[in-house]
């Protein structure tokens, strides 16, 4: 089938042209390209002849559905475009989302702003005709995109919580389990003074994980102190300075990005701290980052170029109408190497 049909008179095929040769609906037409159940195979197949005569494709499909062609999605990311180029979670997140959008023969237009101006720059792009959804990032505790975009009728899937979503869809990653595991383990090695490196204490996921290391640090009798920075290298270093110049020094940190994490190798480096016999560090995301450190940093692990896959998927069927719900992706699991290993019998703070 080709990307471009025509009737004799040079308009574009619509779906209702496929239905009307078959004589059937457009949602049976819906149904049968997209092989969903509720048709019959004969039905199947006569929808399908029907869609071959005339040279119309299941891309069109959603043309027709949406009333507009499916040509944009929208991101918006409320990180400096310096910092957004050193973030590997980023870079893996929009492979993923353009190895669909490929596919759609679509585009992704990709904005960095500030975190106010992400609802009028959203706003701008649906009212102006110039996305069919959006890909909303880095939610914020009640956060003010929710209302203000559901209410104009934005196609849209929410990356995170479906506490945080509101009547979007949404697809996430399970943090508070992913900390309770993370957390677990290092108790299992034997350290009783953790501590955390965070991302912006507004955040959904930041309050998502900071609850679950704090209730599980308690439920295990173990020291836990969370400190805030912004994921960036230099918020990370000075996080980790702060938490290794306190009274009880931690004895194994859990950072919440992959930057964060291999920056704190120079701090330790700097106090004179070896990396794991003085010091544990655990990162989050498991990029090619942790593999390259030395040693290697375990990490907390999942496949970020899939999950933006996913979620970019998720929103097609948004765009198209079809019946789903949120659901989570595959749950970070551990993977150690090098930067992880029991406490030392003796820690003497600085």
């Amino acid at each position: 089938m080709t990307q471009t049909a025509a009737t004799g008179s040079g308009r574009k095929v619509t779906i209702k042209d496929v239905a009307r040769l078959a004589g059937v609906s457009p949602s049976a037409v819906t149904i049968a390209v997209h092989d969903k159940p509720g048709v019959s195979s004969k039905t199947k197949e006569r929808i399908l002849q029907a869609a071959r005569e005339l040279g119309w494709s299941p891309n069109q499909a959603a043309q027709s559905l949406s009333g507009r062609a499916l040509h944009t999605v929208g991101l918006a990311i409320a990180r400096p475009a310096r910092m957004l180029g050193l973030e590997p979670f980023y870079m893996e997140f929009i492979s993923g989302i353009e190895s669909v959008l490929g596919r759609h023969s679509c585009s992704l237009l990709l904005r960095l702003v500030e975190p106010e101006a992400e609802v009028e720059v959203h706003r701008e792009w649906w009212q102006g005709n110039r996305v069919n959804g959006s890909i909303l990032v880095d939610l914020r505790v009640d956060d003010p995109r929710i209302p203000a975009l559901s209410s104009i009728g934005l196609p849209a899937v929410v990356v995170g919580h479906p506490s945080l979503a509101g009547p979007f869809t949404s697809v996430w990653t399970d943090d508070a389990a992913a900390v309770v595991e993370a957390v677990r383990y290092l108790a299992a090695l034997g350290h009783r003074r953790i501590a955390r490196v965070s991302g912006p204490a507004e955040l959904g996921h930041s309050a998502i994980r900071t609850t679950a290391f704090t209730d599980i640090a308690r439920e295990l009798g173990l020291q836990a102190r969370t400190v805030v920075a912004d994921f960036s290298a230099d918020q990370g270093s000075k996080a980790c300075r702060t938490l290794l110049l306190s009274a009880e020094r931690p004895t194994a940190i859990v950072f919440d990005n992959d930057l964060m994490a291999v920056t704190a190798l120079g701090v330790a480096s700097e106090f004179g701290l070896s990396v794991p016999a003085d010091l544990s560090l655990l990162a989050w995301d498991d990029s090619q980052l942790c593999q390259l450190t030395r040693p290697t940093l375990s990490a907390m692990q999942h496949d970020v170029f899939s999950f933006g896959a996913d979620v970019t998927e998720t929103l097609f069927d948004v765009m198209m109408h079809r019946e789903l719900t949120s659901h989570a992706a595959q749950v970070p699991s551990l993977v150690p190497r090098g930067s992880t290993a029991p406490p030392p019998r003796t820690t003497t703070p600085n």
